[in-house]
């Protein structure tokens, strides 16, 4: 069932990104007089098409990984001589520069209006309190200590982990000051420290915990939430509510405590202390095995938390007009798109290892985690893979958008287009430097699994 759920959220997330992508293309090559032949989303055989009355075929195949708008083209074959003028290889540069560019824009439009739907719809974010801050870490360096509100990173505005994490992101591997705006006790001021080249780890990223803090989270019970029918939690008797006092009998101070029994304690039986309706009671509960990414063998019994509520105080409804919105809705997929850009540059440059590109199953995977989530995560997910599509398409590679527009610029540069063995001598490395990265990133995949 899980299977079923991840891969229909893949097919959900990109078929909606390659439609939009696609569209963008379709729109403005009919709008040049360009004689489109077939749109499709998804590659290989149709499952189902139909035709409209310009003759263009609209398919929905069986490989759901990408699309492809095919137009009358004389590269592909003869032409006859009442359609040439319909031909995408008879219109001017600027037209295929702007039919190859479209693509790439619809996705950054619909990173706009997502983003334009939630700042109007409004979003709930926890403040970035600090917790803890690590010894001998940046923000220790920078003089951050624990609870102090994050305000402003650098001089950009901050309203939650997230704005955070992408702003400091930017920074791995770099030198020079961070600054930082913050607040404590009413007070407000500014602190900055050193980076010294800090930077990610190669497996796993995490900004905020590198960078050396951990937000600040209220305390969290031992009491259980949902509890899997199928887990060891439910075979052995827990519930819903269940406080979780003792395991072995060692007093449990919170959540994380509990966790980390479980963890460590794969196919051993635990007794746990358990409080319900007042009364106690000792349940034994053998944690499964599930081995992480890195070897580790850890155990877990299929609970999770009670919803825990944060302090009034500590939330920050985000919310905008509808005119307002506009800007913040271009800020936030500039945002998205600088740190697409931000990213590919460290992966070149070695500051962020290669391990991070992640292919169709990781794809899938957080799609599937998304839509659970509910509307927010899965639309602000839909925004950021957006602008992520239209940044990759962009790269002056052949075989990308942006090869085909480097391609034509020189030709109207030239007045002449580039030789045939030209182009296909480009082809051919754009398309081994594509497939090699789908390889990489299918292995990534793989490892992560």
């Amino acid at each position: 069932m899980q299977i079923i759920q991840t891969v229909l959220a893949l097919a959900l997330t990109l078929g909606i990104l390659v439609t939009l992508h696609e569209y963008g293309h379709f729109w403005v090559a009919r709008r040049f007089g360009v004689k489109v032949l077939r749109f499709s989303v998804g590659f290989g055989k149709p499952l189902f098409s139909w035709y409209d009355r310009h003759g263009t075929e609209f398919a929905v195949a069986a490989i759901p990984l990408g699309g492809y708008v095919k137009m009358l083209d004389e590269r592909e074959g003869p032409v006859p001589e009442e359609l040439r003028d319909q031909a995408f290889t008879s219109k001017p540069p600027s037209q295929r520069i702007a039919i190859a560019a479209a693509g790439p824009i619809a996705n950054f439009l619909f990173a706009i209006l997502a983003y334009w739907v939630l700042s109007v719809v409004g979003v709930t974010t926890v403040a970035p309190v600090v917790g803890e801050v690590a010894q001998g870490s940046v923000a220790e360096r920078a003089g951050l200590e624990s609870g102090m509100e994050i305000h402003a990173v650098d001089g950009h505005r901050v309203t939650s982990w997230r704005d955070v994490n992408m702003r400091l992101l930017e920074r791995a591997g770099e030198y020079g000051q961070v600054s930082l705006e913050i607040s404590r006790d009413g007070s407000r001021g500014t602190v900055a420290g050193s980076l010294d080249g800090w930077r990610l780890s190669d497996d796993t990223p995490n900004p905020l915990a590198e960078f050396g803090i951990s937000p600040w989270r209220p305390d969290v019970p031992a009491v259980l939430g949902e509890v899997t029918a199928d887990g060891r939690a439910s075979a052995a008797g827990l519930q819903s509510g269940d406080r979780i006092l003792a395991v072995e009998g060692e007093p449990v101070s919170d959540w994380f405590a509990l966790v980390e029994h479980i963890r460590n304690a794969p196919e051993q039986t635990l007794e746990l202390t358990v409080e319900r309706s007042g009364d106690e009671l000792n349940v034994p509960v053998t944690p499964a095995s599930r081995t992480l990414e890195d070897g580790q063998v850890i155990g877990f019994v299929g609970a999770g938390v009670s919803a825990v509520n944060w302090p009034d105080d500590l939330l920050r409804e985000v919310r905008y007009g509808p005119l307002a919105a506009i800007p913040n809705a271009v800020n936030e997929t500039w945002a998205d798109t600088r740190l697409t850009l931000v990213a590919i540059k460290k992966m070149v440059t070695g500051l962020l290892s290669p391990t991070n590109l992640s292919g169709p199953i990781t794809i899938a995977r957080v799609a599937e985690a998304s839509v659970s989530s509910g509307f927010e995560d899965f639309v602000r997910f839909l925004a950021y893979l957006s602008v992520s599509l239209g940044v990759l398409n962009l790269l002056p590679v052949p075989v990308l958008d942006g090869g085909h527009i480097v391609y034509y610029t020189i030709e109207a540069i030239r007045r002449k287009p580039l030789s045939e063995q030209a182009q296909a001598f480009g082809l051919r490395i754009g398309m081994a430097l594509i497939l090699t990265l789908m390889v990489f990133a299918l292995y990534n995949d793989l490892m992560r699994l």
